[in-house]
């Protein structure tokens, strides 16, 4: 057990860094940051009582989906939350172009590590993945946690929220790009435990 939350809170802290380093890029942030963004722009209510709401919300439907809550539910959003806050705390928005499309490029694939390590754990998942796992299958979770993202970014943008390049990378590049490093790197992820649920 000591082991598995080791591995965890290192997923999820290296997480913490792609979803700062993306913020801090100031290109656009991924599609549940955009939702949670959003909505708290328009009902005027503090980010962090929006984050939460949302994330029973979405985790409550996941777990009707059949996909059960564990202690890796808790701890991703509270691992990253504070890793987020500590790497925008340090790094300030880069003043060239150049310097803060490097920051996007480099987040995503930090972030990407990250979700997969912590999913690979299969010690329950967050808010911004379980709906995309709750519906694997029938569809893939390269496929649904983009189309969850982009449901998000347009809420988001519907509610006041700014998207941007980053916001349609993620969208299109997060999900494949998880399921291939959980394919290559973890025992567990959405990619095998995709092929074990349909019995590829």
């Amino acid at each position: 057990m000591l082991a598995v939350m080791s591995r965890l809170v290192v997923s999820c802290t290296i997480l913490g860094i792609g979803v700062g380093l993306l913020l801090t890029a100031a290109l656009g942030s991924d599609g549940y940051s955009t939702m949670i963004s959003g909505i708290s722009l328009a009902l005027g209510v503090e980010f962090w009582i929006v984050n939460l709401v949302a994330g029973i919300v979405l985790v409550g439907l996941a777990w009707a989906g059949g996909l059960t809550p564990g202690i890796g539910t808790v701890v991703q959003p509270l691992v990253v939350g504070v890793v987020v806050s500590g790497v925008l705390a340090v790094l300030e928005e880069p003043d060239q172009w150049w310097g803060r499309a490097l920051l996007l490029v480099v987040a995503l694939p930090v972030l990407a590590v990250g979700v997969a390590g912590y999913l690979a754990e299969d010690a329950g998942a967050g808010p911004a993945e379980a709906p995309a796992l709750a519906l694997d299958p029938p569809l893939p979770f390269r496929w649904g946690y983009g189309l969850l993202l982009g449901a998000g970014a347009v809420v988001g943008y519907a509610c006041g929220a700014a998207v941007g390049p980053g916001t349609l990378l993620a969208i299109v590049v997060l999900g494949p790009l998880v399921d291939w490093i959980s394919s290559r790197a973890f025992s567990r992820g959405p990619a095998r435990d995709h092929a074990r649920r349909s019995g590829a």
